[in-house]
């Protein structure tokens, strides 16, 4: 029996109730959302929460290219307006958007916040974006959840690139503000979870409030509705806050790795230092069905270097696996092993092969190599034509 398996247990999070609905000195945008039905994965049914926020505009200013009609007929977006670049967790002053400048240090001018990781990705479905970034595992508190789940359902996307982020927070609140005023703390729960020793040794009364990002729940102290934010020290300037306390975090060499995602179109080439990410859906629950789909990968020597359960949310019991690997698609072993995948699970979603963010070289086990593959069909094939 296959039951939950996973090294981590962050919390996925969604809107929060009672998010205003404008943003700090722009406006804040109802979206669309078109989703396929899937159903092997847990997908969460879209609400007014589910809003991109542009970028800080005049009031003044037309909607964002890629808007849904405002008639309502069609739902799409009007074909001569283009899309923007780039899509992200915002609010600004998230994480998100450092990782994203990370990536493209010229993206300032072509990016769009949004409201949520669901958000995000949905406006890359829609074609309001051309791509979107997203906070997929952090090495403290592990996989972001709501990441894995908004992969696994809704039309296809696929990742073409990773990027690291340091990550070191602050406890932001408006100036003047002592630690003994402070009654309630908000941020993601990425981040309570990653200063949970000192929020109790500090703040041991405060009650906590999630946000949907870090700097959400800044822009929440600054309009009154928090007393305090853990977020990036760099977000207080942007919401008129003062950094109350430094390093809050419990470990000083976090990182968070991000994910750049768009439609399926034609993939990254392999480089000998790859990664490739999918989701498999168990056919049935029998002894040895976790076993089969790991035998797929080892046998060929492919290494895995993350798989995750998650409830597809059809019952309990009832899981799909997150697995990122080495290699890419293009390589025999990793192509062999997805084929074998398809043949054993009920589904496979596959979600990119892309470059990895340190460039290690890919170790190939002997007789795994693509020649090595390439002699032994070539064997095959003079066995059953009878010219051994």
């Amino acid at each position: 029996m296959v039951g939950a398996l996973s090294g981590y247990a962050a919390p996925s999070v969604g809107n929060v109730a009672g998010s205003a609905p404008e943003a700090r000195g722009g406006r804040w945008y109802s979206h669309a959302l078109l989703r396929a039905p899937v159903r092997h994965a847990r997908e969460r049914p879209s609400s007014e929460g589910d809003v991109i926020a542009l970028s800080r505009t005049d009031s003044g200013s037309p909607a964002r290219p890629g808007s849904p009609d405002p008639g309502g007929k069609s739902g799409k977006s009007d074909k001569s307006d283009k899309p923007v670049q780039y899509v992200y967790l915002g609010p600004e002053g998230t994480f998100t958007e450092a990782a994203l400048l990370a990536f493209d240090p010229g993206a300032a001018g072509h990016a769009m916040p949004c409201v949520s990781i669901q958000a995000t990705l949905d406006a890359v479905r829609t074609g309001a974006a051309e791509q979107g970034i997203v906070p997929i595992e952090n090495s403290v508190e592990g996989a972001v959840t709501a990441t894995l789940d908004a992969l696994a359902a809704g039309q296809d996307l696929v990742i073409s690139a990773e990027v690291p982020l340091p990550v070191a927070f602050a406890l932001l609140g408006r100036p003047g503000t002592q630690l003994a005023d402070i009654t309630t703390v908000g941020g993601h729960p990425q981040a309570q979870a990653q200063c949970r020793r000192w929020l109790e040794e500090h703040l041991p009364h405060a009650a906590w409030r999630p946000a949907s990002s870090n700097a959400e729940a800044a822009r929440q102290v600054a309009d009154g509705e928090l007393d305090a934010a853990l977020a990036g020290a760099f977000a207080a300037d942007m919401y008129g806050l003062a950094v109350l306390a430094a390093d809050t975090h419990d470990h000083a060499n976090a990182v968070t790795r991000f994910v750049v995602v768009n439609r399926p179109g034609p993939l990254p080439a392999a480089t000998g230092s790859d990664r490739t990410s999918l989701v498999a859906f168990l056919r049935e629950d029998h002894p040895g069905a976790l076993m089969e789909l790991l035998t797929e990968f080892a046998v060929r020597g492919v290494n895995l270097v993350r798989i995750e359960s998650r409830p597809t949310g059809d019952g309990l019991g009832q899981y799909y696996f997150s697995i990122d690997c080495e290699g890419h698609v293009d390589d025999a072993r990793v192509g062999e092993a997805l084929m074998g995948l398809r043949r054993v699970c009920a589904d496979v979603r596959f979600l990119g092969s892309y470059p990895r963010h340190d460039g290690g070289a890919t170790h190939v086990r002997r007789g795994t190599s693509d020649t090595e593959f390439a002699q032994a069909a070539a064997w095959l094939g003079r066995l059953r034509y009878g010219r051994v």
